[in-house]
């Protein structure tokens, strides 16, 4: 396992205020005891108490351990041996781990072993999974026929109306979803109960999406008619996902996959990270990660590394889900993200998509030589004039990283808007 980059270190950091603690501890004095391997790297650090903290580093997973009280993941205690180590400072290279980073290693490795063998070990029931499937099936029916009633009510009401009612009509509804075994689509109606006070554009915003909730309904009636990758795309618009387990036998695509961008966002009860790769052959593929708010999300790959890894894809429409099948080697870092396209020819690439795909929520850009503007949000204009509007964007550190220049941007589409991820400044992929 190669040493990581300073970068690599502070892209795995919770949060700003544990990186700063953890460079304020990234000095030899406080530690001993340092040392690394090929997946270990391990130390203790002496803090306010008698005994020092035990910090070790899983580099492969990456996971991490540290005796400290901390509740952050990872604590400033790993942020800081990593910075040590990244920078050549500690933790040299040796062949035989302390006591209490092997005792980690090796029960994490038995309690892999022991879930591994659960699995292989539970028997088939052909015929109560059948009757499973057959009652949530069932349940599912009833809940899109409830929601399909509803949505007839919202438009002969009329969905001015609907701006009226509170929270807990929304809810309501959402709630009845979930029962319904449709947590995704309840998602989307919870989110509308604060969208439609929240936006200026609620109007459309609200006619958008009861127009496209219309047509799911009508989708999953007729779903016994759709194409394989049509139903994958419907199940994850509704919320039943495909599990781990039957994709990890799916065909593997070996690496090197470039890290083209990632984004986390919190919405108070569910953290999600979307990590955009490439592989060799152009596939762009997007991993999901989740935790709840209270527990650590996946460290973050950093955009423009090569990963040393295989993946397998969920089923469903380009660009698919996937899942890593094995460990994670870092091959290097990538000068440039590829050849970009046009604003235009990006939007038509969406068109043509959300055409095969009309569920997606999002679309992967990569845009080749646009300048960051001002106004508003942001802007990112290209050289034949088109212009998108930005979102969730740093406006001023795109700027300052630009310098008003044309760079290659990687982002998400997302209703209009893209979501810049990472660029390609002076041959080097940098995130905003």
């Amino acid at each position: 396992m190669g040493r990581w980059s300073e970068d690599r270190v502070a892209g795995a950091a919770p949060d700003a205020a544990s990186l700063a603690a953890a460079r304020k501890l990234a000095r030899p004095g406080p530690w001993s005891e340092t040392g690394s391997n090929d997946v270990l790297v391990w130390g203790k650090c002496q803090g306010s108490g008698k005994t020092p903290y035990q910090v070790s580093v899983d580099l492969a997973a990456p996971a991490y351990r540290c005796s400290c009280p901390s509740r952050k993941f990872p604590c400033k205690h790993a942020l800081a041996l990593l910075l040590l180590w990244s920078r050549g400072e500690a933790a040299d290279a040796g062949t035989e781990a302390a006591g209490f980073a092997r005792e980690w290693a090796e029960q994490r490795a038995d309690r892999a072993t022991v879930r591994e063998r659960r699995q292989s070990e539970q028997p088939a029931d052909p015929a109560a999974q059948a009757k499973r499937l057959a009652d949530r099936l069932a349940l599912m029916d009833a809940g899109i026929a409830d929601f399909s009633r509803w949505l007839a009510d919202l438009v002969r009401t009329g969905m001015a109306s609907a701006r009226t009612q509170p929270y807990s009509w929304w809810d309501g509804v959402a709630a009845r979803l979930v029962d319904a075994q449709l947590p995704g689509l309840a998602e989307q109606v919870r989110t509308m109960g604060s969208d439609i006070h929240a936006r200026s554009d609620w109007t459309d915003h609200v006619l958008y999406r009861a127009g496209r909730w219309w047509a799911l309904t009508k989708a999953w009636r007729m779903r016994d008619h759709l194409t394989p990758d049509e139903l994958a795309d419907l199940r994850v618009a509704i919320g039943w996902p495909v599990p781990a387990s039957e994709v990890e036998g799916a065909e593997a695509l070996p690496g090197p996959w470039l890290v083209l961008g990632a984004h986390r966002s919190d919405d108070g009860r569910l953290q999600q990270q979307r990590t955009w790769l490439r592989g060799p052959d152009g596939t762009v593929v997007v991993l999901l990660d989740f935790a709840a708010r209270s527990e650590p999300l996946a460290t973050p790959q950093l955009a423009g590394a090569l990963l040393d890894a295989t993946v397998a894809r969920y089923p469903g429409s380009a660009p698919q889900r996937a899942l890593f099948t094995g460990g994670v080697g870092t091959a290097g870092m990538a000068q440039t993200l590829g050849e970009g396209s046009s604003i235009r020819q990006a939007l038509n690439a969406e068109s043509a998509a959300v055409a095969s795909s009309p569920w997606r929520e999002r679309h992967p850009v990569l845009l080749a030589g646009v300048r960051v503007c001002t106004g508003g949000s942001g802007w990112l204009r290209d050289e034949a004039g088109d212009a998108l509007p930005l979102v969730d964007a740093p406006l001023d550190s795109l700027l300052a990283l630009t310098g008003g220049h044309p760079v290659d941007v990687f982002g998400e589409l997302e209703e209009g808007r893209v979501r810049p991820l990472s660029a390609v400044v002076g041959n080097t992929v940098v995130t905003p």
